[in-house]
């Protein structure tokens, strides 16, 4: 199976916020923003698996900034690493400024998704080869961070955190 870039799997989504998406503060339910992002990170890791996917957790959700009512937002996603049957997806979250047209990352998170057969069993996926500072950085910390994960489950032994230990030793 030949791997895959980072880039081959990126899925962007843009929208505006409209009223019935926010809160009683005008701002978009946080709600409503997961799903978008999980929408997002499902189509990057079927484009990178070409498989049905299922969101196995989501790893991490940093809520920074608020996004008004009338924003326009971006939710950009892509595979940061792929193991056996899983492919961590980072998700990064933009929104526009109505005058400039700049934009500013408001919130991000990290998806993991499981490829499945029509029968709803695991199956493999391609490898990620990184390109650039940025998704070699990620694809790097998504193995420390798949180790925590098994760690804290109790699925492996603090000896075989192997890329944990290097960051204390």
């Amino acid at each position: 199976m030949q791997g895959k870039t980072p880039e081959q799997s990126r899925t962007i989504m843009t929208d505006m916020v409209l009223p019935g998406e926010t809160n009683p503060l005008n701002n978009l339910f946080g709600g409503e923003l997961l799903a978008r992002m999980d929408r997002a990170a499902s189509i990057s890791a079927r484009r990178h698996s070409r498989r049905i996917v299922v969101t196995a957790s989501v790893n991490h959700v940093a809520f920074n900034r608020a996004v008004p009512l009338g924003s326009v937002v971006t939710v950009e996603a892509k595979v940061s690493r792929a193991f056996k049957t899983s492919m961590e997806v980072f998700i990064d979250v933009w929104i526009e400024d109505r005058e400039s047209g700049n934009k500013t990352k408001a919130n991000e998170a990290i998806y993991t998704f499981v490829a499945v057969d029509e029968t709803g069993r695991p199956t493999t996926v391609p490898e990620v080869t990184p390109q650039t500072d940025l998704e070699k950085e990620r694809f790097d910390a998504a193995l420390r961070r798949k180790q925590l994960s098994l760690l804290l489950a109790g699925k492996i032994k603090p000896n075989d955190a192997t890329e944990l230990k290097a960051l204390f030793m």
